[in-house]
């Protein structure tokens, strides 16, 4: 899996969501949101809408647009994306305005991206802890909201990264190589001293190479598929 050993590496960049965070009740959330504006839908199908709406904007993004990323590109990106959940959601059948759609789509994205609803894996913060520990310099490099830093400082793992490589502070996004080559500029570090760790096919193990970084995927879920880890812990006995 890894092309050398662990030791061989100076440093270790994260991935954030759905590397060492998430939203675990990510459903529930938005349906208790939606049921305080009189809409009342089931989760079970909030969800599936969620996965369906996140495969099609996010996932499907040609390989080649590379855009300028901006904190308002950001914010017009995830209000698309629940505005197309709550159009499939049938609002129209709540007499729902283009107003109404929009102003809940905007509630929607800063709810998302509050500190408050995440949760860090259950094996980060003694993985991390002990990483540091032994040595290696970690960073952070992610395609986040601004409120990136707050979310980690809030869980208490702030202050283990440097650098942090957010793509709405910097203006690039993954999976362009480009945002991997600013984090090893910043850090000072070359390519082969970096191994970088994320669920992204694309974004987490594409991008890094092409910017000449190591990459190890992490399966969080059953439907991530391929080689890798499953535990930041068995980073420690690589």
């Amino acid at each position: 899996m890894l092309r050398k050993p662990l030791k061989a590496y100076k440093a270790i960049f994260f991935d954030v969501g759905d590397t060492l965070l998430t939203i675990p009740a990510a459903r529930s959330i938005m349906r208790e949101y939606l049921a305080s504006r009189s809409l009342h839908r089931d989760e079970v199908r909030i969800g599936e809408l969620f996965t369906e709406a996140f495969r099609l904007f996010y996932y499907g993004k040609p390989l080649d647009a590379f855009e300028v990323c901006t904190p308002e590109s950001d914010r017009a990106f995830w209000v698309k994306l629940y505005r197309y959940i709550l159009l499939k959601l049938d609002v129209h059948e709540e007499q729902w305005t283009e107003e109404q759609l929009d102003e809940c789509s905007s509630e929607m994205y800063d709810l998302f991206t509050s500190p408050e609803q995440y949760a860090l894996f259950d094996d980060v913060q003694d993985s991390i802890a002990a990483l540091k520990q032994q040595g290696y310099h970690l960073g952070i490099i992610s395609n986040f909201a601004p409120t990136l830093a707050s979310i980690l400082k809030h869980k208490g793992i702030l202050h283990y990264f440097d650098p942090v490589i957010v793509s709405t502070e910097v203006g690039l996004e993954k999976p362009d190589p480009a945002i991997f080559r600013l984090a090893l500029e910043r850090s000072e570090l070359a390519p082969e001293d970096v191994l970088y760790i994320g669920d992204h096919d694309r974004n987490d193990i594409w991008a890094p190479a092409q910017a000449g970084i190591d990459a190890v995927k992490i399966k969080r879920y059953d439907y991530h598929s391929g080689e890798g880890i499953h535990s930041l812990r068995e980073l420690l006995a690589m």
